[in-house]
């Protein structure tokens, strides 16, 4: 493996001055562990893992920057700032530029690993380094940070006795180039299909829904099915987790899985599975058995048991259809029925909203809205090595900011979910700057306390019970350009009676 210490010494300077408000998260002893725990090493060079890791982030964050500018970004802002050549990176520079020139040697090509200047990267090396990053290296980062982050933090984890966890999928839209569309493969129901669609990949990802914060995810084409992905993140749960999951993982397998683990799961009721009762619990809680059909062998082959006990707990909420809970939280002492349906605008005594605990998966969809939304869903790559790169960048970068939003919210003794995560992000970039070039002192003592202060400020008020019903893409297939366009119960009474009011229109 090629080493360079003298550029790994000034471009790991240069991370650590872009990754300040994070130090005290993203140590060196951090990048280590887990290139262990990949089978790795961080390496010796200025692209080593660390730096990888931290180009990342600020590919996330710099989002209309290309490639070659993310890699510049930190240092132009220091070049920028003056006495910067009294900087041990500024005297680095300065000495490199001379020795470049000097009469020894004739002037290296600026693909050479060994050029005079040890702050200049090629954007080619960036590009061939980025694409050979082992993808277990981003796994077992976001998983140490998670771990770390519940040793801190871990009393909003934890919810009646279990820690508390949500599965669920989503697509990512890309680009149309052939690379994509061969890799990942296009939606096969697109209204599109004859004219041509854009590629997707499949997200699943496992996180803590009470602090949004993400424990393990995968990325994979639309050709792998979101319960197989599924199962191969179930190997981060342990003993006494409650995962909630949405009902398109309504799986017997997963089922087992997670009780082998000694862990609970919560799931909404798939049409057409059936029960046997055992025994009532309760008004709409009852003990049931499920033997699913096994025509194929499947179950047991894998050596599942035939049948399984779960508790079904039957709600429905006004202006919806009736709906069920299905879990293996058996015992109605630990998690009533209350507990699990109550409304998000029931309260209790103190005015404090408690919603009910299944409803705490919907965190989920408020995590890939700010992945994908609020941190923009636009990428630049064209391979599926750099796409990775880019979401598991994006992915660590979420996971970051929400450990601010967290220390915010218990430095002011408010729910973090109360926290606005754009406002935090906001907050985040625009100091940014400021905390690349002020000296340390100057960022410990002022800019990272006034950073969190910032944050805090931006408290989203409760809005409990608010429902979005999903548009109506129908199109008429009758009314032509610039007509006036009647609610379809209108212009049912406009045929009938042949008038109709203009107000009401």
């Amino acid at each position: 493996m090629f080493k360079d210490e003298r550029r790994d010494t000034v471009w790991n300077d240069i991370r650590q001055l872009d990754l300040r408000s994070f130090s005290g998260i993203l140590t060196p002893k951090v990048f280590v562990e887990a290139a262990r725990r990949a089978d790795t090493e961080v390496g010796c060079s200025c692209l080593n893992l660390a730096n990888l890791a931290w180009l990342g982030i600020a590919a996330a964050i710099y989002q209309t920057y290309t490639f070659a500018l993310v890699l510049m970004s930190t240092l132009q802002a220091l070049e920028n700032e003056e006495g910067f050549s009294s900087t041990s990176i500024g005297k680095a520079r300065k000495k490199g530029k001379r020795k470049q020139r000097s009469k020894k040697g004739a002037k290296r090509s600026k693909h050479d690993p060994r050029r005079g200047d040890p702050t200049q990267v090629s954007e080619e090396a960036f590009a061939q380094a980025r694409q050979q990053m082992p993808l277990e290296f981003w796994v077992e980062l976001i998983l140490l940070l998670a771990e770390m982050f519940q040793k801190d933090h871990g009393r909003h984890l934890h919810t009646h006795g279990f820690r508390l966890l949500a599965l669920d999928g989503t697509t990512w839209n890309l680009e149309n180039w052939k690379a994509f569309r061969e890799y990942y493969g296009t939606p096969k129901n697109s209204k599109r299909k004859k004219t041509g669609c854009s590629p997707q990949a499949r997200m699943v990802m496992l996180m803590f829904p009470t602090v949004r914060v993400p424990l393990r995810y995968i990325v994979a084409p639309l050709s792998n099915s979101e319960q197989s992905m599924a199962t191969r993140l179930l190997g981060c749960l342990q003993a006494n987790d409650l995962l909630l999951m949405d009902r398109g993982f309504f799986s017997y397998g997963i089922f087992c899985q997670i009780q082998n683990r000694n862990a609970y799961f919560a799931i909404r009721l798939k049409k057409g599975v059936k029960f046997q009762t055992l025994k009532r619990l309760g008004a709409k809680d009852r003990l049931v058995e499920w033997k699913p059909k096994d025509s194929r062998g499947k179950w047991k082959k894998l050596g599942l048991a035939p049948t399984m006990k779960l508790r079904v707990i039957d709600y429905q909420i006004k202006g919806f259809r009736p709906s069920a809970i299905v879990t293996n939280v058996l015992n109605p002492k630990r998690i009533s029925r209350d507990d699990w349906v109550r409304l998000a605008e029931d309260c209790d005594d103190s005015g404090k909203f408690k919603p009910g605990l299944y409803h705490r998966r919907w965190e989920i969809e408020t995590t890939f809205s700010e992945l994908k939304v609020t941190l923009n869903a636009n990428f630049r790559s064209r391979t599926s090595a750099s796409l990775e790169y880019e979401i598991a960048g994006r992915v660590l970068y979420h996971l970051l900011i929400r450990w601010l939003i967290v220390k915010a919210a218990e430095k002011h003794g408010i729910d973090p979910l109360r926290l606005s995560f754009s406002a935090a992000v906001q907050e985040f970039e625009q100091m940014r700057p400021a905390l690349i070039t002020s000296k340390p002192s100057w960022v410990a003592r002022v800019l990272l306390p006034r950073l969190l202060e910032n944050i805090a400020k931006h408290v989203v008020p409760a809005r409990p019970g608010r429902h979005y019903p999903r548009p109506n893409d129908t199109k008429p297939k009758d009314r032509g350009k610039g007509q006036i366009q009647l609610p379809a119960k209108l212009t049912k009474q406009k045929r009938n009676s042949g008038t109709h009011n203009k107000t009401a229109a």
